[in-house]
């Protein structure tokens, strides 16, 4: 599970997150939606390590990774699949899924990968430049996974990707926690994909959650709303 108690992130004297508070259960699945420029990027950065938090804490299963550099955190249990995917272009699928990987490489753990997500197997010699949206998603999501993380963090999964692509990947979640009961926080525009895939939706609004239902209890039309404002 993942802990976030008082929260404050900031780029200089310009305060993005100023207080948040949520956890992450161990086998939920969390999406935190919100408008361009409302914070979940930045809230993602931080909870990876990548930008410092000027207050509050991080706990991961129980233990605070608040002051921790993300090599530390993605030895503790957290992955990360950033915006944009950042996969390697020139190097193939297959030298990118095990680009992350600390020590020997589980041939087992690629097959595992593999069957998650049939066409990197199909393409595991294509150079990863050569994929499309959908395909790199695919592949960034394989590569956080060869860490073996106990919390996946992706931000922003379905852009630029087709629909019919959407649904494989929220598909592929969900398969992906029941096998290996982690938690995955989801941020996200498309309240369609969360509607689908998450347990639970948070909205952010100016770096604060606004709101959280469970995803039975979701007013799709008030939340759209607020996703247009």
């Amino acid at each position: 599970m993942i802990s976030v108690k008082n929260l404050q992130v900031c780029y200089g004297q310009s305060v993005v997150i100023p207080d948040m508070s949520f956890t992450a259960p161990q086998g939920e699945i969390l999406g935190i939606v919100g408008r361009n420029g409302m914070g979940k990027s930045t809230l993602f950065r931080a909870l990876i390590g990548m930008i410092p938090t000027r207050s509050g804490a991080i706990t991961l299963n129980d233990k605070e990774i608040t002051n921790q550099p993300s090599y530390k955190r993605v030895a503790q249990g957290i992955a990360y699949v950033p915006q944009g995917r950042m996969i390697f272009p020139y190097l193939n699928v297959y030298e990118n899924l095990i680009s992350g990987v600390s020590g020997p490489i589980s041939e087992a753990a690629v097959d595992e990968i593999y069957t998650l997500f049939p066409v990197l197997q199909e393409m595991r010699k294509r150079k990863g430049g050569n994929l499309s949206g959908g395909q790199q998603q695919q592949l960034a999501i394989g590569r956080a996974l060869l860490t073996n993380p106990s919390v996946l963090l992706l931000d922003e999964p379905t852009e630029g990707i087709q629909p019919s692509i959407i649904k494989d990947i929220s598909r592929s979640l969900r398969e992906i926690r029941e096998l290996k009961n982690l938690t995955i926080v989801v941020s996200e525009q498309v309240l369609s994909f969360v509607l689908d895939t998450c347990d639970n939706i948070m909205v952010i609004d100016k770096g604060k959650l606004v709101r959280e239902d469970r995803r039975a209890d979701v007013d799709a039309e008030q939340i759209k709303a607020m996703l247009a404002v």
